[in-house]
C-alpha cells in the first residue's frame, strides 16, 4: 500500500475553514509515523519514556473522545475508553495499545476523529459552547477547543517524530 498522501491546507480562508484544515494536516502527519510499521515496532519506546507510537495514537483516540464526545457534546465516552480502570492505571488509555494491533488503534482513531468531524461541521459557529464545563464551571467554545487539539497535535507530532527516527530513520514529511 502506497503511503498516504498529507491532506493540503489553503493559503486563506475563513476562520473555521483553517483550524479544520490545520487540525486534519495534524491529524494526518500524526498518523503518519505509523505508517509501514508492524506491531514490534509500533509498541517500541524511545528510553526513558514510556512513550510509544502505539500508545500516542490510543491517547489521541481518547482525548479527540473526551473534547469532542464528552465536553462539546456532551455524550458519554464509547466503549472500551467507558471502562477503564484509572486508579489501577493512570495511563490506562495508552496502556490499551499493548492489546490493541494497528489495525484496532487506526480503527478506534478514526472514529473518534469521525465523531469530532460531524460535531465541528454541526455546530452553529465557532462559538458555540460546549455542553461540558471544566471544575469551575466554565464552558469551552469550539474554537477553543479547536486550537486545543492543533496544539495537542502539534505537541505529539514532536514525540512521535523523535520515536519513529529513532526506530528506522523516517523523518516527518
Amino acid at each position: 500500500m502506497d503511503r498516504p498522501d498529507l491532506p493540503n491546507i489553503a493559503n486563506e480562508g475563513d476562520e473555521r475553514t483553517l483550524l479544520t484544515q490545520f487540525l486534519d494536516f495534524y491529524r494526518a502527519e500524526f498518523i503518519d509515523r505509523a505508517w509501514g510499521l508492524d506491531e514490534a515496532r509500533l509498541q517500541q519506546t524511545l528510553p526513558p519514556s514510556s512513550l510509544s507510537i502505539g500508545r500516542l495514537i490510543s491517547h489521541m483516540a481518547y482525548v479527540e473522545h473526551i473534547w469532542f464526545r464528552v465536553r462539546f457534546a456532551g455524550e458519554d465516552m464509547p466503549g472500551t475508553f467507558a471502562s477503564l480502570d484509572w486508579d489501577a492505571d493512570p495511563d490506562a488509555e495508552m496502556t490499551l495499545s499493548s492489546t490493541w494491533g494497528l489495525d484496532r488503534l487506526i480503527t478506534e482513531f478514526d472514529a473518534a476523529v469521525a465523531f469530532a468531524r460531524r460535531a465541528t461541521v454541526g455546530a452553529s459557529s465557532l462559538d458555540q459552547q460546549s455542553a461540558g464545563t471544566n471544575a469551575s464551571g466554565e464552558h469551552w467554545n469550539l474554537r477553543w477547543i479547536l486550537i486545543h487539539m492543533i496544539e495537542e497535535y502539534a505537541r505529539h507530532c514532536g514525540h512521535a517524530d523523535l520515536i519513529r527516527e529513532a526506530i528506522d530513520g523516517d523523518l516527518a514529511r
